[in-house]
């Protein structure tokens, strides 16, 4: 199903347009979904003190991350700190 669009021009300080763009790099994704993430995320967390904890479940959540998925990562991201630092060990780069 496609997405309905609506194109909007909006005046953003250039601190906050480094910042979206930032963003939307790290998430992998174009500036525009990463504004209307942010603002999903703010508006379901309206009323609320956000925290890192609810930051983090909330970008798990946007991914698709389940407990297995997250488990697989960590492994996969232990197991690569593991090797790069005994290649380090050894000398090699």
């Amino acid at each position: 199903m496609a997405r309905l669009s609506v194109k909007s021009t909006f005046s953003l300080d250039l601190r906050t347009i480094r910042s979206l763009e930032r963003i939307s790099r790290r998430w992998g994704v174009s500036k525009s979904e990463a504004l209307r993430r942010a603002v999903l995320i703010a508006e379901q967390g309206e009323g609320e003190t956000p925290d890192a904890l609810h930051a983090l479940e909330e970008l798990q959540r946007s991914l698709g991350m389940t407990p297995a998925r997250v488990r697989e990562w960590s492994r996969a991201v232990r197991d690569e700190r593991r090797s790069a630092s005994e290649a380090r060990e050894r000398g090699v780069r």
